[in-house]
């Protein structure tokens, strides 16, 4: 049998492992030689494998990753997380996004479109051969990401709460080698919040994101917790996600406010008039959906527009 050479061939990991290294798979052509970066050797093309240039995560949906240490190459599948990364100073890294990712504007115009968050193009996506990818489980189609898996790193966030988006935020920017300026945005972000004085009029409110047909925030969403931290009690609490719902189950909830947010589906005030002929009593209002739905850097601004908005909710 050959023998082995440490260092070379083969090192020993923090958990006292033995981790056989890129050049001991080239030479028996065990590797394919594109840099594997899927691989749990945390192999990497450019100066061989240590332990040294890679870092370990679990991703929100449980996921364990071993990710090039910086990442150079990121592609992301978010609007709100490629925001995040653009406010966390990696504008050179970014190397992909999806066509959706719109802010910041004078930035994102410059970097590749990859697709959108449902239909992203998995070719492109491999042939930028990024460090690491960061997807969401709400925003992105399971098919699409688990493709991806078998080829790069692929961090998933899983967000109902305000409290996960600030873990995203904090665990995002570790990885990203941007640790601190990750914690002092999360920190802030709760602090504003916390200075924040939400609604005391106890009102009811039908959120809807879709028309023809009519769907609404339910239970079990970050909507819904945005909805909470405003200071309104969601109306269709008693149900589970974004449900469909007739005009007579809105009809029979009352609620005391209607909130047509402006995406997914692009609500106008025309469409204010459509609640008015059968909810005459309920005040019917246009609200600008990334306040309540955007879960990355974002959330920096939302105290103040809910502070606006109240004005305009009350009875």
């Amino acid at each position: 049998m050959q023998s082995l050479v440490e260092g070379e061939d083969y090192y020993i990991n923090d958990q006292g492992l033995w981790v056989f290294t890129e050049a001991y798979h080239r030479k028996r052509g065990y590797c394919c030689g594109s840099g594997c970066r899927h691989c749990p050797y945390g192999f990497k093309k450019e100066t061989g494998v240590t332990s040294e240039n890679v870092i370990r995560s679990n991703d929100q949906m449980g996921n364990e990753l071993t990710i090039s240490f910086p990442p150079k190459k990121i592609v992301s599948l978010v609007p709100s997380q490629s925001e995040l990364l653009f406010d966390l100073g990696l504008d050179q890294e970014i190397c992909g996004i999806t066509k959706f990712c719109i802010r910041p504007e004078e930035k994102t115009k410059a970097k590749e479109k990859i697709g959108g968050t449902k239909n992203f193009n998995l070719e492109k996506i491999v042939a930028l051969q990024p460090d690491l990818i960061i997807g969401n489980k709400e925003e992105n189609y399971p098919e699409g990401i688990h493709a991806l898996q078998q080829d790069c790193p692929v961090w998933m966030s899983d967000i109902y709460t305000l409290e996960d988006a600030c873990s995203m935020i904090r665990e995002v920017s570790r990885i990203t080698d941007r640790a601190e300026a990750g914690q002092t945005m999360a920190d802030e972000i709760i602090k504003r919040f916390s200075s924040y004085i939400p609604m005391q009029d106890n009102l009811h409110v039908a959120y809807f994101i879709w028309r023809d047909p009519y769907m609404v925030a339910a239970r079990g969403t970050f909507i819904d917790d945005m909805l909470s931290k405003f200071g309104v009690t969601n109306a269709f609490a008693h149900l589970s996600r974004y449900p469909e719902v007739s005009l007579e189950k809105v009809i029979e909830a009352q609620p005391d406010l209607i909130f047509l947010s402006s995406e997914p589906y692009p609500f106008k005030e025309k469409h204010i008039e459509e609640f008015h002929e059968y909810l005459p009593s309920t005040k019917t209002l246009i609200v600008d959906g990334q306040f309540f739905s955007w879960f990355g850097s974002w959330l920096l601004e939302v105290p103040g527009y809910f502070n606006s908005l109240k004005v305009l909710c009350k009875p």
